[in-house]
């Protein structure tokens, strides 16, 4: 049995869990739901897969329930204890002491102890202690508790180097390669045909390229059209890449023009309008969410001419935090009338953002 350590956005995360486990076919069956973390039942090779995982932190392999599960626990010289759903100092010292006296049966035994920190985090494990075993308290709302221990954990040092290592760069305009993984993961398509029509500098085109798949990219902006394929080229040299992407300069809403292949998934977010200096009145969003659709609906138009039947597609639509609290976020239905169907909606962003992310899973209808 396995547990799977959810990130920063716990409803996005959990989607794209269950999208991956189906894109690589792990027949995932759920146990036990919480906010931070799930715990399912899955084909060994989720091992081998979990680091294609944009939105989830690490993979626990469950050893039992409550306190003595800790004899379960694998024999480490250096550890740590991370608690997942409970904030509880005199608890974690308490549980480490368990382990530490367990440990020491088999051999010398120290627990490492970061101040004010009840949860290890990933960069620490990763890099200041390679050797460190992560053992995981996930807590129920009843107050019992699962005991694990770490054996997989999303590279954030990987991610990072592949949005302030690469030769172009565009902090606020570009999209997160973390969030660029967890929109691949949506699509549940895990062979074939992928696209980006708006690209950029090229950060979905990087995962697209990473993963092995055959990666199509187009902007009408040329300068932009030659930053992506300047990225590219550093990430193919960087992770000793044989594949490429094919990219072009093209209208969003002339694909037909430039593509003749039919495109298994497209991935992309497109221009989401101006930088908002201000939160927005709810009939200020309605405006200018109807005046982007004017750009969105002949684009959805286009993509009915180059995406296969039963393709699918990840498009990132604004939102807007309102001046009252409140977040607008507009109901599309001419995407049914184009032959779509929505299948599921994300919101992604931070307290700070007046322009939301409003992630769409679409289905091309057959």
């Amino acid at each position: 049995m396995y547990g799977v350590i959810l990130g920063k956005n716990p409803e996005l995360s959990k989607a794209e869990f269950y999208a991956h486990s189906k894109r690589f076919r792990l027949r995932v069956k759920p146990m036990e739901e919480a906010r931070e973390w799930i715990v399912f039942e899955s084909k060994p090779s989720i091992e081998k897969y979990f680091r294609w995982l944009g939105g989830s932190l690490k993979l626990v392999k469950i050893v039992g329930e409550g306190e003595n599960a800790v004899k379960n626990l694998e024999y480490s010289k250096l550890f740590t204890v991370s608690l997942y759903g409970k904030n509880d100092w005199r608890f974690w010292r308490k549980l480490g002491s368990t382990v530490k006296r367990e440990f020491k049966k088999k051999g010398p035994a120290k627990f490492f102890k970061p101040a004010k920190v009840y949860s290890m985090p990933a960069e620490l494990i990763l890099k200041g202690f390679p050797k460190v075993k992560d053992v995981v308290i996930l807590f129920r709302n009843d107050g019992s508790f699962l005991v694990g221990e770490t054996i997989e954990i999303t590279d954030p040092f990987e991610l990072k180097k592949l949005d302030v290592e690469r030769p172009v760069q565009r902090p606020i305009l570009s999209i997160p390669p973390r969030l660029a993984r967890i929109m691949v993961n949506l699509t549940e398509v895990r062979k074939g045909k992928f696209l980006d029509p708006f690209c950029g500098i090229g950060t979905v085109l990087q995962e697209f390229v990473l993963q092995g798949l055959v990666a199509y990219g187009s902007d009408r902006d040329e300068k932009r059209v030659r930053e992506a394929r300047k990225n590219i080229e550093w990430l193919r040299r960087e992770f000793r890449l044989k594949n490429s992407a094919h990219l072009k300069v093209c209208d969003a809403r002339k694909l037909k023009k430039c593509f003749r292949e039919k495109f298994d998934a497209i991935v992309t977010e497109p221009y989401l309008g101006k930088p908002l200096r201000r939160n927005l009145s709810r009939g200020e969003a309605i405006k200018l969410a109807n005046e982007l659709d004017k750009l969105y609906f002949p684009v959805f138009e286009s993509f009915s001419d180059v995406l296969k039947r039963n393709g699918k597609i990840v498009f990132v639509f604004p939102a807007y935090r309102l001046k009252d609290g409140g977040i607008y976020r507009k109901e599309r239905k001419w995407l049914e009338k184009l032959g779509f169907e929505v299948l599921g909606r994300y919101l992604d962003y931070e307290e700070r953002h007046r322009l939301i992310r409003d992630i769409h899973v679409i289905k091309k209808k057959s």
